[in-house]
């Protein structure tokens, strides 16, 4: 075809009996222009195709799985996980990677470096791991049990911090008198007589060492303690007609309002 018979082909669809067509020639150029966006679409706006939204931002994490070398383990034997898989909503991959860590160890294909199951080996540890704690804390549990029977052994009776800065008395061995302002029967000063005894005693009391009554009993304690009971009866009586000790009251209700 020559370039004449082209043209004559393209301007005969323009003609109708011969001659041209004017409503087929508008027709087109109002198509074509159309196609190319010159006369928008006939009154409309033009709206835009496709996606339109922005690029989506995304946090991506993976973590590497502990304890993946072995020096026991033959490199490349079995499956093993090195990382977790990518989590690309920003999570956190520490129970995966804990979980996959399991995994590699109870991985039956994983092999030592004389083709022994590393099943064995771990098993083995584990073992070991267990009876070295168990040990540890059968060990602890004796050094704490020999701890307390050594601080019951010096000091079987404990007072607070706050009780021997109010005035508190460790020992009695050599006996004492207890000279101070609180109440004669108020029984809150803590002690230990001889060492070994606990008491709580009061100001105005006084306190006789363990030789001296036992001197009282010609060496026997339990008739020395009947000597100065006695003694304590017979003061009582002859002071207030009573073999008994006084009973205890409140002295700020006989004071003056």
């Amino acid at each position: 075809m020559s370039d004449f018979d082209f043209m004559d082909t393209i301007t005969g669809a323009f003609k109708t009996d011969g001659d041209y067509d004017m409503s087929k020639i508008v027709g087109a150029g109002a198509g074509a222009a159309q196609l190319f966006g010159l006369f928008g679409d006939g009154g409309s706006s033009s709206q835009p195709s496709g996606y339109q939204g922005g690029i989506p931002t995304y946090t991506a994490t993976r973590m590497q799985v502990p304890n993946t070398y072995d020096p026991e383990r033959r490199p490349g034997s079995g499956g093993q996980r090195y990382f977790t898989d990518v989590d690309y909503g920003g999570g956190d991959p520490t129970a995966q990677a804990a979980g996959l860590e399991a995994l590699n160890r109870s991985n039956a294909a994983a092999q030592t470096r004389t083709n022994a199951p590393m099943t064995g080996v771990y098993a083995a540890r584990e073992a070991a791991k267990q009876a070295a704690a168990k040990q540890a804390a059968a060990q602890q549990a004796a050094a704490q049990q020999a701890a307390a029977q050594q601080t019951a052994t010096q000091q079987p009776f404990q007072v607070g911090i706050g009780a021997l800065a109010s005035g508190g008395i460790i020992g009695l061995k050599e006996g004492k008198y207890l000279d101070g302002a609180t109440d004669g029967m108020a029984d809150e000063k803590p002690a230990v007589i001889d060492g070994e005894e606990p008491a709580l005693l009061s100001d105005g009391e006084f306190v006789i060492p363990a030789d001296v009554v036992s001197h009282l009993g010609n060496g026997n304690s339990d008739a020395g303690a009947k000597v100065l009971e006695g003694m304590m009866a017979r003061v009582r009586k002859e002071r207030t007609g009573s073999t008994k000790q006084g009973r205890e009251i409140n002295p700020e209700e006989f004071l003056p309002v």
